[in-house]
């Protein structure tokens, strides 16, 4: 089974400096995917309907751009030297330099699904791992560059907003909720605060709790391409999960509509926002 590694959805009218991306919503399993864990259990570690949740966006003057591979298989929010030894059957060729949470089994190719849960049967080839940067990885960082630097020669300047489910607690015992959304800028550093403002506004004033930079940051999407004195802004935007699915079952409920119409209302109005603080780009 072959298929592209990513789908783009190109604006529907008139387009705007925005692009929104969903880099973990992808539920196609490659056939060389040879997990040893529970499809089940694996499943639970996509973003799932992120990408249905943002399609929208393209009716605001968005480009939307979605994975079509899980996050599981490799991660594309992870830089490219984030590998975990352990994962590997053999010393890699280059110098790794794998994060605490990578440490932990979580990197770009995951050795665990979830904690003391490995994915694999045994380390995996340094030849696999390979293969899936160069048909996976690089390809869906490859189009978002070029996107971003399409909008910036465009239109002067762009946002990125990188999209994201969460789970509704910490942790499996966790006894409070974690807020409706979580946005991520890295303090500042990956795009305009008043953007980042904007945005919280605006889902705050649609009834939704939201909190900045806590627990997430924003990974390696934001921090590659939010670069504002370029004029590139990238915003990590976390949904929780419980808003609109059974994070057991995987099953829409009963908000997953709401949540939709607003995610629509929201990339509306940033674009609106957007398309009046600058000059008319011609088409």
């Amino acid at each position: 089974m072959t298929f592209p590694p990513f789908t783009i959805l190109s604006p529907t009218g008139p387009s705007a400096p925005l692009i929104v991306d969903s880099p973990h919503s992808g539920r196609i399993y490659p056939d060389d995917f040879d997990f040893e864990c529970s499809l089940d259990v694996l499943r639970q570690t996509e973003d799932s309907y992120v990408d249905e949740l943002v399609s929208s966006a393209m009716r605001a003057g968005a480009i939307v751009i979605s994975a079509q591979f899980p996050r599981s298989y490799i991660d594309v929010n992870r830089a490219e030297d984030d590998i975990d030894p352990a994962l590997l059957a053999a010393p890699w060729p280059t110098p790794l330099a794998p994060s605490d949470r990578t440490l932990l089994g979580l990197g770009l190719v995951r050795r665990l699904c979830k904690s003391n849960v490995p994915v694999y049967r045994a380390p995996l080839p340094v030849a696999e791992v390979q293969k899936r940067i160069r048909d996976y990885y690089r390809p869906y960082h490859a189009v978002l560059e070029k996107t971003v630097n399409q909008r910036v020669t465009q239109f002067g300047e762009c946002y990125l907003v990188d999209c994201h489910s969460m789970p509704g607690k910490g942790t499996e015992h966790a006894t409070s909720m974690r807020p409706d959304f979580v946005l991520g800028d890295r303090d500042g550093a990956s795009s305009d605060p008043a953007f980042t403002g904007r945005v919280c506004v605006l889902l705050r004033e649609m009834g939704y709790s939201v909190a900045l930079n806590d627990p997430y940051k924003g990974v390696e999407i934001v921090r590659r391409y939010g670069k504002p004195h370029h004029g590139q802004h990238a915003l990590q935007l976390e949904i929780n999960r419980r808003l609109y699915m059974n994070e057991q079952t995987l099953e829409k409920n009963a908000g997953f509509v709401r949540l939709q119409n607003d995610l629509a209302d929201l990339f509306r109005a940033l674009a609106t926002d957007l398309m009046q603080q600058m000059p008319m780009a011609a088409e």
